[in-house]
């Protein structure tokens, strides 16, 4: 039976202004080796899809609150599942499998250097079982909202990150174990920097 490790409790308040987050966010892809905490994890997977106060809702908007994305966190500790009704990761796998995520993304090798990458995935079903076609777009917006979470996020807590597009979809789905009904969509790599200034930027 795979362990669930209960995360902290996540900060609503932080330090920085949403206002700040947005204007000094940057694409960052130069990452020391220092591993992230699991605080810091845990407010960078409530931001991508933890429930809000009150416990109805999530913290990104879903069409017809169908919620199809499914988060997943890669670290030199293993792989896990988000589990956001609990605020939980799911333990599925001790084994570092980043050279295995950074492979996959075409050999991109800040992928297998980050201390942390976020994988979004999603169950389209969910969403186009109620709106047909239509909810193929609704599925990949609500990863870029997802997505904008953790950047927001990273930048609050002094962290860099840089979404990766560009990798094999079979092959994040093999080293994930997904299974077929659940897709890769987007990833965040994510962790402390070497020098924001001198980091490639966009």
């Amino acid at each position: 039976m795979s362990e669930v490790i209960k995360l902290p409790e996540p900060d609503r308040k932080g330090t920085m202004s949403l206002e700040q987050a947005i204007i000094s966010r940057r694409s960052k892809r130069q990452f020391l080796g220092v591993p992230l905490s699991l605080e810091q994890i845990g407010q960078l997977l409530w931001a991508a899809q933890g429930k809000q106060q009150g416990g109805k809702f999530r913290n990104i908007p879903s069409a017809g609150a169908t919620y199809p994305l499914e988060i997943f966190a890669v670290s030199k500790n293993g792989l896990f599942h988000y589990l956001p009704e609990k605020h939980a990761i799911e333990e599925l796998s001790k084994e570092d499998v980043r050279d295995k995520i950074g492979f996959a993304a075409w050999g991109q090798k800040f992928v297998t250097d980050a201390p942390l990458t976020i994988v979004i995935a999603a169950e389209f079903s969910r969403t186009t079982g109620r709106y047909g076609e239509r909810g193929i777009r609704y599925v990949h917006v609500e990863a870029g909202h997802a997505a904008q979470n953790i950047h927001l996020q990273a930048e609050s807590l002094g962290l860099g990150s840089v979404s990766v597009g560009a990798f094999d979809d079979g092959a994040i789905s093999e080293v994930l174990s997904l299974p077929e009904n659940i897709e890769p969509v987007d990833m965040v790599t994510v962790g402390h920097c070497r020098d924001a200034h001198s980091s490639r930027e966009q």
